[in-house]
């Protein structure tokens, strides 16, 4: 984890939340960042804000010099928070409870790393090291 963002108190369910995280879970920022602009959702505009933060956070790291091509979202969640409870008239003079629920944003960034380069010693599959187990066994 490079860096996180949290944004707390959001006025919308963490349910309605859930479809727009999948869209951006394990992409590269700027890809998400276009995914959610593109996106006609509440939500979407929330997470963006979340994201923006997140990457803002990693420049300000003074060890590192960070760019925003350099991440990808890592982990992105959306938690529920405390409900406003309010009530409304039912039938047969009945009060029903109504819950305005809440949620809680984190995003953390990682950095994307270059996928390990291939040696020249033979790797070996678990369906090559099962017919080696079967033919010792006989």
């Amino acid at each position: 984890m490079v860096t996180r963002a949290l944004a707390r108190y959001l006025k919308i369910a963490p349910k309605k939340l859930q479809p727009v995280l999948r869209l951006v879970r394990r992409k590269p920022v700027e890809e998400a960042l276009y995914i959610l602009f593109n996106t006609n959702n509440k939500g979407a505009a929330m997470l963006r804000s979340v994201i923006n933060s997140a990457v803002s956070n990693a420049k300000r790291i003074p060890e590192k010099n960070i760019k925003e091509t350099d991440l990808f979202i890592s982990k992105v969640t959306a938690d529920q928070g405390p409900a406003l409870k309010r009530f409304r008239a039912m039938s047969m003079g009945r009060a029903g409870m109504i819950r305005k629920r809440t949620s809680h944003i984190l995003v953390e960034l990682d950095m994307l790393t270059k996928p390990p380069v291939a040696t020249n010693s033979k790797t070996v599959t678990k369906r090559e090291k099962r017919k080696k187990i079967v033919k010792a066994g006989k």
